[in-house]
């Protein structure tokens, strides 16, 4: 248990999981979660995933540190952890529900036999998921969805999210940062698709992990604190926290990793 308030961490991670944070190599992980947790008095972490929250007691089984908080489903979550019990936050969610709404059944409908798309079987609350076939779709289905008020997102060129209209990993984060008391200039983003841009577009320091998806590299490339890493995973992350110089004390870096 922390003793301190997270209006004074000296520094905090808010990250994506599958390629990023659970990213690199088994030496670039170690690395990172040793000195995470090794300095949890004054370093926050956040996960920042599309993964729904009862996948991450899964990881944690593994040795990956637990979270702090959790922005997740794509931001349509935002939660504390307490011990290992995921909490959603109702001051924060409130809007995000109103956002949405009960429009999962006309979603579902609009996009029923829809080519190139097979709804995932994880029950959402505020979002409907897909997986995605580029080659089969086609995107006249997207404007009857917008038209709802709902925002749709591709990534991965695998997955398709219906979200509630502005509502996504980015605001989601900002949110709860300012709900914490968060200085700006103390926290990392981290991620590699293109599910993780909005997180860059907030001007917050950022790790645009190696290995990330080229639409993402695209999108970020005119963001000035989105530092390209050339390490992947969790080397990328230890990169940049060297590179944006957001610890006095920085994590070691493993000899692979070449800033």
């Amino acid at each position: 248990m922390k003793d301190t308030r997270p209006a004074d961490w000296r520094f905090v991670l808010a990250t994506d999981l599958d390629g990023t944070f659970l990213g690199g190599t088994p030496d670039m992980r170690r690395c990172l979660y040793d000195w995470i947790d090794g300095n949890r008095h004054e370093v926050g972490l956040i996960y920042v995933t599309g993964r729904d929250p009862a996948f991450l007691p899964t990881i944690w089984d593994e040795g990956v540190p637990v979270p702090d908080y959790v922005v997740g489903d794509v931001g349509t979550t935002i939660a504390q952890v307490q011990g290992r019990v995921i909490a959603p936050i109702p001051a924060l969610e409130a809007d995000i529900a109103a956002r949405w709404g009960d429009r999962a059944d006309t979603v579902r409908a609009l996009l029923a036999g829809a080519p190139g798309l097979r709804e995932q079987d994880t029950p959402f609350r505020y979002r409907m998921s897909y997986h995605y076939d580029p080659a089969a779709f086609d995107p006249a289905v997207i404007p009857p969805v917008e038209a709802l008020g709902l925002d749709v997102l591709i990534s991965h060129e695998c997955y398709l999210d219906v979200l509630p209209g502005g509502v996504s990993k980015g605001p989601s984060l900002l949110r709860l940062m300012d709900h914490l008391g968060l200085a700006q200039g103390r926290v990392l983003v981290a991620g590699d698709t293109l599910n993780d841009l909005s997180m860059f577009q907030t001007g917050l320091a950022g790790a645009v992990v190696g290995g990330s998806e080229p639409a993402l590299l695209a999108a970020a490339r005119d963001l000035p604190r989105a530092h390209v890493c050339t390490a992947p995973g969790a080397g990328g992350i230890l990169e940049a926290i060297a590179a944006h110089r957001l610890h006095p004390a920085s994590p070691p870096v493993p000899s692979e990793v070449h800033p």
